[in-house]
């Protein structure tokens, strides 16, 4: 079923000429704006990989990946029915969880014809007492009855492997280790080591050798001076899409 979410960001970037839910190629496309087809996905990409691999051979596809900023949670006494509480989610979203979704996407991007935006937002949640098709119930169990859009701070756009270093801006020695950039983002090492995985396979880093266990990454010549850029300054600025 359709959020109110999915919705709303199909008509912030749907142009008043563009056509909505569209059949192309057998596939159902949220927006086609002329010759450009988009897709919105809240979801993993995971589940768009092979929709999009496919589509890439004969169309530009831009597909749309909000990150949760921050969300706001609306309890409901029943499906449908009143609001008996709400408050603000602790969990805060980042662009680096991007890289969580992005390692299904390696063998998609980069690519001349693809486009990834990244919207940054603030949503809200209603949620209501059920625990769904799990057979075991738990404290708290809810359901989601629909996601909104509150509000968008700006968006990052990915056309190429160089895009990808605007993502994890920090200092870095040159050459470096997943522990200088968990130490640099301030993340666990898993987390760091999946974000050199996708740098890596996408083309933003290569590797230059070993220290001890440790594989070690340079920026390649062709993204090197845009890494240098933000070195030692803090991360680019989001270009603002809308305001609420």
């Amino acid at each position: 079923m359709e959020t109110s979410l999915h919705r709303d960001l199909k008509e912030l970037y749907a142009s008043k000429k563009a056509r909505i839910e569209v059949p192309v190629e057998g596939y159902r496309i949220d927006v086609v704006d002329r010759n450009r087809l988009i897709e919105i996905q809240h979801g993993s990409l995971a589940a768009i990989r092979d929709k999009v691999g496919k589509l890439l051979k004969s169309h530009s596809v831009l597909v749309v990946k909000p990150i949760v900023v921050r969300k706001k949670l609306v309890k409901l006494a029943s499906k449908g029915g009143k609001v008996i509480g709400q408050r603000m989610s602790p969990k805060r979203g980042t662009t680096i969880d991007l890289f969580g979704e992005l390692v299904y996407f390696t063998k998609v991007f980069p690519h001349r014809k693809l486009s990834i935006e990244v919207p940054l937002v603030d949503i809200e949640e209603l949620r209501y007492p059920g625990h769904g098709r799990r057979r075991r119930r738990r404290i708290n169990d809810h359901q989601v009855e629909d996601q909104r859009l509150l509000k968008v701070y700006g968006t990052y756009r990915l056309r190429t492997a160089g895009d990808l270093v605007d993502l994890v801006s920090c200092p870095l020695p040159t050459p470096f280790h997943t522990g200088n950039l968990a130490e640099s983002l301030n993340v666990d090492r898993w987390i760091a080591q999946r974000i050199a995985y996708c740098l890596r396979k996408m083309g933003a880093i290569c590797q230059v050798g070993k220290r001890g266990n440790a594989l070690l990454y340079e920026f390649p010549i062709s993204v090197a001076r845009r890494a240098k850029r933000w070195q030692n300054s803090s991360a680019k600025p989001l270009k603002p899409l809308l305001s609420a």
